[in-house]
Protein backbone atom coordinates (compact mmCIF):
# COMPACT_ATOMS: atom_id res chain seq x y z
CA UNK A 1 0.00 0.00 0.00
CA UNK A 2 1.36 3.43 -1.31
CA UNK A 3 2.07 6.10 1.62
CA UNK A 4 1.51 9.61 0.81
CA UNK A 5 2.54 12.17 3.30
CA UNK A 6 0.71 15.44 3.61
CA UNK A 7 1.65 19.17 4.08
CA UNK A 8 -0.33 22.19 5.44
CA UNK A 9 -1.23 24.46 7.19
CA UNK A 10 -1.99 23.18 11.03
CA UNK A 11 -5.52 25.47 10.89
CA UNK A 12 -9.13 24.27 11.58
CA UNK A 13 -9.89 26.14 8.25
CA UNK A 14 -8.18 23.25 6.50
CA UNK A 15 -9.74 20.41 8.45
CA UNK A 16 -12.41 19.52 6.36
CA UNK A 17 -10.04 19.72 2.98
CA UNK A 18 -7.68 17.18 4.89
CA UNK A 19 -10.43 14.92 6.36
CA UNK A 20 -13.19 14.91 3.48
CA UNK A 21 -10.65 16.63 0.11
CA UNK A 22 -7.71 14.28 0.88
CA UNK A 23 -8.00 11.66 3.11
CA UNK A 24 -11.11 10.09 1.99
CA UNK A 25 -9.92 9.94 -1.56
CA UNK A 26 -6.50 8.56 -0.58
CA UNK A 27 -8.13 5.63 1.84
CA UNK A 28 -10.84 4.88 -1.48
CA UNK A 29 -7.84 4.82 -3.83
CA UNK A 30 -5.75 2.07 -1.47
CA UNK A 31 -3.23 5.05 -0.34
CA UNK A 32 -2.31 6.06 3.46
CA UNK A 33 -2.57 9.92 3.27
CA UNK A 34 -1.36 11.28 6.78
CA UNK A 35 -0.54 14.55 8.78
CA UNK A 36 2.40 14.84 11.06
CA UNK A 37 -0.47 15.96 13.56
CA UNK A 38 -1.89 12.66 13.38
CA UNK A 39 1.08 10.75 14.09
CA UNK A 40 3.15 9.64 17.41
CA UNK A 41 6.83 10.37 18.03
CA UNK A 42 9.72 10.70 19.95
CA UNK A 43 12.34 13.31 17.32
CA UNK A 44 11.53 16.64 17.07
CA UNK A 45 8.48 17.53 14.71
CA UNK A 46 11.10 18.90 12.38
CA UNK A 47 12.77 16.32 12.19
CA UNK A 48 9.84 13.93 11.67
CA UNK A 49 8.77 15.73 9.02
CA UNK A 50 12.12 15.24 6.91
CA UNK A 51 11.54 11.61 7.48
CA UNK A 52 8.43 11.34 6.30
CA UNK A 53 8.83 13.14 3.19
CA UNK A 54 12.02 10.86 2.75
CA UNK A 55 10.08 7.57 3.46
CA UNK A 56 6.76 8.70 1.56
CA UNK A 57 5.89 6.71 -1.77
CA UNK A 58 4.71 10.51 -3.01
CA UNK A 59 3.63 14.25 -1.21
CA UNK A 60 0.19 16.02 -1.21
CA UNK A 61 0.44 19.88 -0.20
CA UNK A 62 -1.38 22.50 -0.01
CA UNK A 63 -0.11 26.02 -0.69
CA UNK A 64 -3.32 27.55 0.03
CA UNK A 65 -2.10 30.87 1.64
CA UNK A 66 1.30 30.67 0.97
CA UNK A 67 2.44 29.42 4.35
CA UNK A 68 6.24 29.47 4.54
CA UNK A 69 6.44 26.16 6.27
CA UNK A 70 4.59 24.22 3.71
CA UNK A 71 6.69 26.14 0.81
CA UNK A 72 9.96 24.96 2.87
CA UNK A 73 9.20 21.26 2.86
CA UNK A 74 7.80 21.44 -0.28
CA UNK A 75 11.15 22.43 -1.71
CA UNK A 76 12.61 19.34 0.53
CA UNK A 77 10.55 17.14 -1.07
CA UNK A 78 12.11 18.23 -4.36
CA UNK A 79 15.08 18.04 -3.28
CA UNK A 80 14.77 14.61 -2.76
CA UNK A 81 13.00 13.70 -6.08
CA UNK A 82 10.00 12.75 -4.66
CA UNK A 83 6.13 13.21 -6.54
CA UNK A 84 4.61 16.06 -5.58
CA UNK A 85 0.89 16.88 -5.89
CA UNK A 86 0.05 20.96 -5.44
CA UNK A 87 -3.15 21.89 -4.57
CA UNK A 88 -4.24 25.54 -4.06
CA UNK A 89 -8.14 27.23 -3.64
CA UNK A 90 -6.50 30.36 -5.23
CA UNK A 91 -3.99 29.95 -8.41
CA UNK A 92 -2.55 32.94 -6.80
CA UNK A 93 -0.74 30.96 -3.83
CA UNK A 94 1.34 28.91 -6.38
CA UNK A 95 4.07 31.40 -7.59
CA UNK A 96 5.60 31.14 -10.93
CA UNK A 97 8.64 29.12 -10.19
CA UNK A 98 6.11 25.93 -9.43
CA UNK A 99 3.82 26.78 -12.04
CA UNK A 100 5.39 24.17 -14.57
CA UNK A 101 4.81 21.33 -11.68
CA UNK A 102 1.68 19.32 -11.77
CA UNK A 103 -0.93 21.52 -9.59
CA UNK A 104 -4.62 21.65 -9.12
CA UNK A 105 -7.42 24.14 -8.07
CA UNK A 106 -10.23 23.81 -6.02
CA UNK A 107 -11.77 26.84 -5.31
CA UNK A 108 -14.15 26.56 -2.38
CA UNK A 109 -15.44 23.30 -3.25
CA UNK A 110 -14.35 20.14 -1.14
CA UNK A 111 -16.31 18.02 -4.21
CA UNK A 112 -14.24 19.54 -6.88
CA UNK A 113 -11.12 19.12 -4.85
CA UNK A 114 -12.75 15.34 -4.32
CA UNK A 115 -12.88 14.88 -8.10
CA UNK A 116 -9.42 16.10 -9.23
CA UNK A 117 -7.68 14.52 -6.59
CA UNK A 118 -9.10 11.06 -7.45
CA UNK A 119 -7.77 11.97 -10.74
CA UNK A 120 -4.36 12.94 -9.91
CA UNK A 121 -3.91 9.74 -7.01
CA UNK A 122 -5.01 7.79 -9.48
CA UNK A 123 -2.27 8.46 -12.18
CA UNK A 124 0.51 8.93 -9.57
CA UNK A 125 0.03 5.19 -8.09
CA UNK A 126 0.14 4.28 -12.09
CA UNK A 127 3.49 6.42 -12.81
CA UNK A 128 5.07 4.74 -9.00
CA UNK A 129 3.72 1.08 -9.60
CA UNK A 130 5.38 1.26 -13.18
CA UNK A 131 8.50 2.71 -12.33
CA UNK A 132 8.82 0.00 -9.56
CA UNK A 133 8.53 -2.71 -12.27
CA UNK A 134 11.34 -1.22 -14.75
CA UNK A 135 14.54 -2.83 -14.06
CA UNK A 136 16.37 0.16 -14.42
CA UNK A 137 16.37 4.05 -13.14
CA UNK A 138 18.66 6.57 -13.79
CA UNK A 139 19.15 9.67 -11.57
CA UNK A 140 21.65 12.60 -12.24
CA UNK A 141 23.84 14.62 -9.23
CA UNK A 142 24.14 18.26 -9.36
CA UNK A 143 26.32 19.26 -12.04
CA UNK A 144 29.40 21.96 -11.12
CA UNK A 145 32.00 23.05 -13.68
CA UNK A 146 35.59 25.62 -13.84
CA UNK A 147 36.17 27.60 -16.41
CA UNK A 148 39.50 26.98 -18.54
CA UNK A 149 40.68 30.90 -19.23
CA UNK A 150 43.61 31.63 -21.93
CA UNK A 151 43.88 34.89 -24.27
CA UNK A 152 42.55 33.15 -27.71
CA UNK A 153 39.56 31.28 -25.25
CA UNK A 154 37.42 30.37 -22.27
CA UNK A 155 35.97 26.31 -22.12
CA UNK A 156 33.60 25.66 -19.67
CA UNK A 157 34.98 22.27 -17.90
CA UNK A 158 31.62 20.48 -16.71
CA UNK A 159 31.29 17.91 -13.90
CA UNK A 160 28.18 14.65 -14.90
CA UNK A 161 27.33 11.66 -12.22
CA UNK A 162 24.74 9.84 -13.27
CA UNK A 163 23.44 6.93 -10.81
CA UNK A 164 21.98 3.35 -12.06
CA UNK A 165 19.51 1.94 -10.19
CA UNK A 166 18.12 -1.51 -9.76
CA UNK A 167 14.77 -0.65 -7.18
CA UNK A 168 13.11 -4.11 -8.34
CA UNK A 169 13.72 -8.13 -7.76
CA UNK A 170 14.66 -9.07 -11.30
CA UNK A 171 18.02 -8.50 -12.57
CA UNK A 172 18.11 -6.07 -15.19
CA UNK A 173 18.76 -6.73 -19.24
CA UNK A 174 22.04 -6.47 -20.52
CA UNK A 175 23.14 -3.15 -21.31
CA UNK A 176 24.34 -2.59 -24.24
CA UNK A 177 25.18 1.28 -25.17
CA UNK A 178 24.97 4.25 -22.87
CA UNK A 179 24.32 7.23 -24.88
CA UNK A 180 24.50 10.87 -24.01
CA UNK A 181 22.72 13.41 -26.39
CA UNK A 182 23.34 16.98 -26.42
CA UNK A 183 23.40 20.17 -28.25
CA UNK A 184 26.41 21.47 -30.35
CA UNK A 185 29.96 22.00 -28.89
CA UNK A 186 30.04 19.52 -26.56
CA UNK A 187 32.72 16.66 -26.05
CA UNK A 188 33.38 14.41 -23.22
CA UNK A 189 35.76 12.34 -21.32
CA UNK A 190 35.54 9.45 -19.50
CA UNK A 191 38.32 9.26 -17.17
CA UNK A 192 41.35 9.73 -19.59
CA UNK A 193 39.37 8.43 -22.31
CA UNK A 194 37.50 10.38 -25.10
CA UNK A 195 34.14 9.36 -25.51
CA UNK A 196 33.23 8.87 -29.28
CA UNK A 197 30.42 10.86 -30.66
CA UNK A 198 28.20 11.17 -33.75
CA UNK A 199 25.23 13.41 -35.28
CA UNK A 200 22.56 12.63 -33.35
CA UNK A 201 19.54 10.88 -34.59
CA UNK A 202 16.72 12.34 -31.79
CA UNK A 203 15.03 15.86 -32.93
CA UNK A 204 16.41 18.57 -30.45
CA UNK A 205 19.48 17.42 -29.95
CA UNK A 206 23.11 17.81 -32.54
CA UNK A 207 24.90 14.92 -30.85
CA UNK A 208 25.27 11.68 -29.83
CA UNK A 209 28.08 10.83 -27.25
CA UNK A 210 29.09 6.88 -26.72
CA UNK A 211 29.84 6.67 -23.23
CA UNK A 212 31.04 3.10 -21.82
CA UNK A 213 28.51 1.22 -19.44
CA UNK A 214 30.15 0.84 -15.80
CA UNK A 215 28.46 -2.48 -15.64
CA UNK A 216 27.07 -5.41 -17.81
CA UNK A 217 23.65 -5.73 -16.13
CA UNK A 218 21.84 -4.73 -12.74
CA UNK A 219 21.40 -7.21 -10.33
CA UNK A 220 17.86 -6.56 -7.87
CA UNK A 221 18.62 -3.97 -5.51
CA UNK A 222 22.05 -3.01 -7.57
CA UNK A 223 23.46 0.38 -7.95
CA UNK A 224 26.13 1.86 -10.02
CA UNK A 225 27.87 5.13 -11.32
CA UNK A 226 28.74 7.17 -14.36
CA UNK A 227 30.93 9.83 -14.07
CA UNK A 228 32.26 12.38 -17.11
CA UNK A 229 34.00 15.73 -17.91
CA UNK A 230 32.02 17.70 -20.56
CA UNK A 231 34.00 20.67 -21.57
CA UNK A 232 32.35 23.42 -24.16
CA UNK A 233 33.81 26.45 -25.85
CA UNK A 234 32.30 29.43 -24.50
CA UNK A 235 34.70 32.30 -26.23
CA UNK A 236 36.67 32.68 -28.61
CA UNK A 237 38.33 35.79 -29.81
CA UNK A 238 38.57 35.26 -33.14
CA UNK A 239 34.34 35.11 -32.70
CA UNK A 240 34.01 38.28 -31.56
CA UNK A 241 32.13 39.21 -28.34
CA UNK A 242 33.63 40.37 -24.68
CA UNK A 243 35.30 37.52 -22.31
CA UNK A 244 33.22 37.10 -19.24
CA UNK A 245 34.91 36.03 -15.83
CA UNK A 246 31.46 33.66 -15.53
CA UNK A 247 29.01 31.70 -17.78
CA UNK A 248 25.75 29.80 -17.10
CA UNK A 249 25.07 27.06 -19.23
CA UNK A 250 21.50 25.63 -19.49
CA UNK A 251 19.69 23.58 -21.86
CA UNK A 252 18.62 19.81 -22.03
CA UNK A 253 20.25 16.47 -22.37
CA UNK A 254 18.82 13.44 -23.12
CA UNK A 255 20.27 9.84 -21.29
CA UNK A 256 19.80 7.16 -23.04
CA UNK A 257 20.72 3.24 -21.77
CA UNK A 258 20.01 0.69 -24.76
CA UNK A 259 19.71 -2.73 -23.41
CA UNK A 260 18.79 -6.41 -25.01
CA UNK A 261 14.41 -5.67 -24.36
CA UNK A 262 14.80 -1.92 -25.17
CA UNK A 263 15.87 1.32 -24.03
CA UNK A 264 15.23 3.73 -21.19
CA UNK A 265 15.52 7.40 -21.67
CA UNK A 266 15.93 10.31 -18.65
CA UNK A 267 16.03 14.38 -19.54
CA UNK A 268 18.92 16.00 -17.94
CA UNK A 269 18.23 19.72 -17.37
CA UNK A 270 21.45 21.50 -17.64
CA UNK A 271 22.23 24.50 -15.31
CA UNK A 272 25.52 25.17 -14.03
CA UNK A 273 27.60 28.68 -13.64
CA UNK A 274 31.09 28.23 -14.85
CA UNK A 275 33.94 30.40 -13.16
CA UNK A 276 37.67 30.45 -12.79
CA UNK A 277 37.24 28.60 -9.23
CA UNK A 278 34.25 26.70 -8.28
CA UNK A 279 34.62 27.89 -5.10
Amino acid sequence: MLFAFVLMPFDQEFDDVYRLGIKEVATSLGVVAERVDEQSFSETILERIYRQIETADFIIADMTGRNPNVFYEVGYAHAKKKPVILITKDANDIPFDLKHHRHLIYGDKITGLREKLSAEIAWIKDEINRARTIPISISSRPLWGVLEMTPYRHSAEVYFQFDLHNKTDIRSPDLEAFYLHTGPGWAFKQGAVECPNTKSDLKNYSIRHFIQPSVPRLSPGAWSQVKLIGTKQVWNKYRGGEPLESYKLTGVALIDIATSEGNYTEELLLDVTVDESPF
